[in-house]
């Protein structure tokens, strides 16, 4: 199987419009089509959403029994679909299944560009598989190009975020090896990164699987029951399951981006006390003003840092990351990060039961 990438990811979510103004108004997302019941997508409002390379499907139900409607009624608003770009749909269907993955949507070509095939991959995310051919100008079926009044040229404003860098994934205790062992036989996966993290009195274990190629990375992330119950759990019991807790978003400049949505309403973690005074060397100013994190792995250095979550139940929120030379994760930053988050996540771990 042939993964080429993260082809774009899809969330379920209440109420597409809303959703597609955050990303938009504050985050620097073009809406670049849309579709519904005009357009052949029964039962259903989708708004696609791009930058640089990242595209995001935001999809509605508009009646009760529709797929979407019920994710949201079990979850929130979250990720349901991570689809890998391959080149060949169909085979990577087969082999998918063969490998243990459950078919959701048997291979289809639309047109003379477009292959698409769905397999099961973790709770209630499902992957799809996109062949795109040629220059083909369709995303999916269903959604029409828009273009919107006011617009700048393409070119004439700069993209703040280049793709998807990986996601984040919590699992329950227990599902950790299952899960990439999933991952391994479906889809061919390799575990390129591991650690135990510790926040305060919390523990967390983490797996890092890739795609042959490095074109999709998922960091599996499972909670440690023998200690104090913590973020992990939290995002289990409020979300309703495993799911997609982040996703980190590729920058060329990082701290550009963080400036640029910061201005526009987006907030992110606070950097925890003392974080600089440990890193060896003296960080540069710039990521220090705004608490960006700083890490190596063998290879060189990424720059990191946590937005605050705008979900209601506070289980999806985004990240920032630019890469120099690294191709895994630093032994620093995680737990530094997961620190930032639990500051925000204890003040509303409270009123966030009510929405169980």
């Amino acid at each position: 199987m042939k993964i080429l990438g993260v082809d774009h990811v899809e969330f379920y979510v209440g109420d597409a419009r809303q959703a597609a103004y955050v990303l938009s108004a504050g985050m620097g997302f073009r809406l670049l089509g849309q579709g519904g019941p005009e357009t052949g997508l029964a039962g259903q409002r989708t708004l696609l959403l791009g930058q640089g390379g990242c595209r995001v499907l935001l999809t509605s139900g508009l009646t009760a029994d529709h797929p979407a409607a019920r994710y949201v009624a079990r979850h929130g608003d979250g990720v349901a679909v991570v689809a890998f770009g391959v080149a060949d749909a169909a085979a990577a269907f087969d082999a998918a299944v063969a490998g243990g993955a459950a078919a959701v949507e048997r291979p289809a070509v639309h047109g003379r560009s477009l292959v698409t095939a769905a397999v099961s991959g973790f709770g209630d995310v499902v992957h799809r598989l996109v062949e795109r051919r040629g220059d083909g100008e369709e995303f999916l079926p269903g959604l029409r190009a828009v273009s919107q009044p006011g617009d700048p040229e393409p070119g004439g404003r700069p993209e703040l975020v280049d793709g998807i860098d990986h996601a984040a994934v919590c699992v329950p205790h227990g599902q950790l090896g299952v899960t990439t062992e999933f991952y391994r036989r479906a889809f061919g996966f390799e575990v390129i990164f591991e650690e135990y993290i510790e926040v305060a009195d919390q523990g967390m274990f983490s797996q890092v699987v890739q795609a042959p190629g490095g074109g999709v990375t998922l960091t599996l992330i499972q909670p440690d029951p023998s200690r104090a119950p913590g973020q992990i759990d939290d995002f289990l019991a409020w979300h309703g399951g495993p799911g997609v807790q982040h996703l980190a978003l590729a920058c060329a400049d990082v701290a550009g981006a963080v400036d640029a949505m910061a201005a526009r309403g987006i907030g992110f973690a606070a950097t925890p006390d003392g974080y600089y005074d440990t890193l060896p060397g003296s960080p540069p100013e710039r990521l220090r003003r705004r608490g960006i994190l700083l890490d190596r792995d063998h290879w060189g250095e990424l720059f990191q840092i946590f937005a605050t979550s705008m979900h209601l139940r506070r289980t999806f929120f985004w990240e920032l990351i630019e890469r120099h030379g690294a191709r895994t994760f630093g032994t620093s930053n995680i737990p530094a990060l997961y620190e930032a988050k639990e500051r925000e996540l204890a003040a509303v771990r409270v009123p966030a039961e009510v929405v169980r």
